[in-house]
């Protein structure tokens, strides 16, 4: 699996480098065959009149799909956290909806004879 960040209109340190990489590893305690993940940081300087407005967002490049999550917050270390929460729960969806459709498939397969004597 590799994980690429961007950061966009930030200074990019090894330490939030470090700390989105920590944070998207624990994701595949969720899912086993994440292929990808690319991560954009940074900051929205032309979105708010008071501040700055902080953005993270995740594509995530699984067999079959992309899941992409994006947030905004006030500070970047919560949309970064904030990402992850949301694609543990994504993830978490599409496993479990994977696992009904094998059962199904596995329920179709078995073929229940009646002994004819």
């Amino acid at each position: 699996m590799t994980i690429n960040i961007q950061c966009s209109n930030i200074e990019s340190s090894g330490a939030l480098k470090q700390y989105t990489e920590t944070k998207l590893l624990t994701l595949t305690k969720f899912f086993d065959n994440i292929q990808k993940i690319d991560a954009d940081i940074g900051v929205r300087d032309h979105h708010h009149n008071k501040g700055k407005k902080y953005y993270a967002e995740v594509n995530v490049y699984i067999p079959g799909k992309i899941v992409r999550v994006a947030k905004d917050t006030e500070d970047l270390y919560k949309a970064i956290d904030k990402v992850k929460d949301h694609l543990k729960v994504e993830l978490q969806k599409i496993k479990e909806k994977m696992r009904r459709q094998d059962r199904r498939t596995i329920r179709d397969q078995k073929v229940y004879k009646p002994e004819v004597e």
